[in-house]
């Protein structure tokens, strides 16, 4: 398996580059990244009725379209986004979560998957999860909230104040997220540990999983093609509002 430790911060980049590593790469990847301020939503959701867009562009946080389903996420840099990606036709959404829930038992935090294979401390969210298939390839990604502002975090994910006579005619396409109450890791680990440590924990035991892992860095040729796909896909504006109007 490649393990990445993604660098980059840019949540178009970083989008770009799970489905360029999903469409071009043969080998099982795990990829560990972070977002500057972003409201990501699920390929398949309206953006009006998933964050309130007046609020985040006060806010300057960027909003941005993911190529797997699922709800809509804030992510900053107090999370963590974990990617998987294997040669599979079939999601097996379950072995990636149980294997989080395993590193999390390593740190002493003894978490739950609920049935959207999303985590729970006590009824608490720490982690959602969403997935893709492109052709006989998949990816299973998630995120871990550490120390983000929570706050921010629900203030963003409320829907726009659009007028009535403006609204989204309901569409059965439109998969709307599920709301759950949330909480950092942080707080719940047994010792005080800092964001940086806590991803060297992560990035050794996904890394130590196998003999035959190997640490990979983006080449310039990587870099290059990620950036034209960040360019003419996640960063248009066709692409991030396309769910609106009908």
């Amino acid at each position: 398996m490649l393990c990445i430790y993604n660098i980059h911060t840019d949540a178009w980049f970083n989008l770009a580059a799970e489905e360029y590593l999903l469409k071009n790469f043969s080998e099982d990847i795990f990829m560990l990244w972070q977002n500057e301020p972003a409201v990501v939503i699920g390929k398949h959701q309206n953006i009006w009725a998933e964050t309130d867009l007046e609020y985040i562009k006060e806010k300057q946080i960027r909003v941005a379209r993911r190529f797997s389903g699922g709800g809509a996420v804030y992510h900053d840099m107090g999370n963590l986004n974990l990617t998987f990606i294997e040669n599979s036709s079939q999601i097996d959404s379950i072995r990636f979560t149980e294997n989080i829930i395993r590193f999390l038992e390593t740190v002493g935090v003894h978490a739950r998957a609920d049935e959207r294979q999303g985590l729970t401390i006590d009824g608490l969210k720490i982690s959602g999860s969403a997935q893709a298939i492109h052709k006989r390839r998949m990816m299973h990604h998630a995120t871990l909230l550490f120390s983000t502002d929570l706050d921010v975090l629900n203030r963003s994910l409320q829907p726009s104040d659009i007028p009535s006579s403006d609204k989204a005619i309901p569409h059965p396409y439109f998969v709307k997220s599920v709301k759950s109450p949330v909480t950092n890791l942080s707080g719940l680990l047994p010792q005080p540990t800092t964001i940086d440590a806590f991803k060297s924990l992560l990035m050794d035991y996904f890394f130590n999983n196998n003999e035959n892992n190997r640490y990979y860095e983006f080449s310039q040729d990587d870099l290059e093609n990620i950036r034209l796909l960040r360019n003419n896909k996640y960063a248009d504006k066709n692409w991030i509002y396309n769910t609106y109007p009908l």
